[in-house]
């Protein structure tokens, strides 16, 4: 009986990770690609069930003995080839655009392939909800939350956010599957496409954040629960559907992404409180905070070869390092002011035009603070690791592929990021009188 459970658990888990249900899902919203008819080899074969996806990621400077991560056997393009018949304008109706991935491949370069795209308004919908799953998103995301709302659940986000990826990110360089094939998979996006796919980090992070907001938020601040439940959701349906929509997950994917976070976030919503605490008052907090941080950066670079995976790993766990020892230095220096417990639930103050030109006076010139940091930080850190460590200057995407300055370098640019956001900012909004 066991046998038979077990049997019919991984033909199931088989018949999700097949590429063609991505492909079928994509037709239904209106994608298609151009491939050509020589796309289909006979030996391309489909990987293997007892290692679906499993291939030798491409080494920087060199080439891979397998083939590229979501490509099917000899096939070099990504979405098809420009100019098959299926583009021509006899084949398209009016309401039909052809489009490419909006960012090139992240170690590749490639700019991937031409598509169609029959439904606008399904297009540009998850596009959006695939970039409420991006890094880029929480950048802007997590400061306008900390300077304007609640910076307390802000700065515990923060905690959920770099552990999620570690988590998720070390994950797939120890499965190792690749992204569905292509053909019959469109790639609509192709930046992540050389990074291992299971499981899909864009729903970890999509069911994370939102379920983590609801759950710190709820009780804190007064509005409906099924309000707030409906919000969480629709954000985590929304991202994890897209990562399909784009062709760089399959269903079985982006459902254990989905399962893998919310058993992370169970544990870490037990231990949150706990860890906000020994963060602010504990004197030995900031030697734990950089010694933890930078010892999961380096179990995550030592697991596979260079690829934008690990440099996101250690942006976020520097961003999450800068964060917990600015969070020590508020506590300590008492500019750490959360209101008190007798003053909750908080209700959210009436829109006026005076809230609104200071919420955006604050985002605006805290954003300009983060960037202009990051652009001097990137500037002197790069240049200097490179000397140091005997490197080529000239080629900055080169060097970064060596550990020595990858790691080093995403650990000092965003931890001094992360620590400015909540520490040096809010002080210089006191400041200009913007608090």
């Amino acid at each position: 009986m066991a046998n038979d459970l077990v049997k019919s658990f991984v033909q199931m888990c088989s018949y999700l990770q097949e590429p063609r249900h991505v492909a079928r899902f994509q037709n239904i919203c209106g994608v298609k690609g151009t491939f050509p008819d020589k796309a289909t080899k006979p030996d391309s074969e489909p990987p293997e069930p007892d290692c679906p996806g499993l291939r030798n990621r491409l080494q920087p400077g060199g080439h891979s003995g397998g083939v590229g991560n979501g490509a099917a056997g000899d096939v070099s393009q990504v979405n098809g080839m420009q100019g098959d018949a299926t583009a021509g304008p006899d084949g398209a109706d009016a309401d039909t655009t052809r489009a490419k991935p909006l960012r090139r491949n992240s170690l590749t370069g490639d700019m991937g392939q031409e598509f169609l795209i029959h439904n606008k308004f399904l297009f540009y919908l998850f596009t959006f909800g695939t970039e409420l799953g991006n890094e880029m998103f929480f950048i802007v995301f997590f400061p306008f939350l900390y300077w304007n709302i609640d910076a307390l659940v802000s700065r515990r986000l923060i905690v959920v956010w770099a552990w999620n990826l570690f988590v998720g990110q070390s994950t797939k360089d120890m499965v190792r599957w690749s992204r569905p094939a292509s053909p019959p998979v469109v790639k609509v996006e192709v930046f992540y496409n050389s990074e291992y796919s299971m499981p899909s980090t864009h729903a970890m992070t999509g069911t994370a954040i939102p379920g983590c907001l609801f759950m710190l938020s709820y009780g804190r601040w007064q509005y409906p629960f099924l309000f707030g439940l409906c919000v969480a959701l629709s954000w985590s349906i929304l991202v994890c559907v897209s990562r399909v929509y784009m062709g760089m997950h399959s269903i079985l994917e982006v459902i254990t992404g989905f399962l893998y976070s919310l058993l992370i976030l169970v544990f870490f919503y037990q231990v949150l409180d706990k860890i906000d605490s020994f963060y602010m008052m504990d004197h030995y907090a900031p030697l734990v905070i950089i010694v933890s941080h930078v010892s999961l950066g380096l179990v995550a670079f030592s697991l596979d070869s260079w690829s934008t995976s690990r440099g996101d790993t250690a942006q976020a766990l520097g961003t999450g390092a800068g964060a917990a020892l600015a969070t020590h230095v508020n506590y300590q220096l008492g500019l750490l002011v959360d209101p008190p417990l007798s003053l909750l639930p908080l209700t959210l103050p009436p829109v006026s035009t005076s809230l609104v030109v200071f919420s955006l006076l604050r985002f605006l010139v805290g954003v300009a603070v983060l960037l202009v940091t990051r652009m001097v930080m990137k500037a002197l850190t790069i240049p200097f690791l490179c000397r140091l460590f005997g490197l080529p200057t000239d080629d900055v995407r080169q060097a970064r592929q060596h550990m020595k300055v990858e790691l080093p370098y995403r650990y000092i640019v965003y931890s001094v990021v992360g620590f400015s956001c909540v520490c040096v900012v809010p002080v210089l909004f006191r400041i200009l009188n913007l608090a």
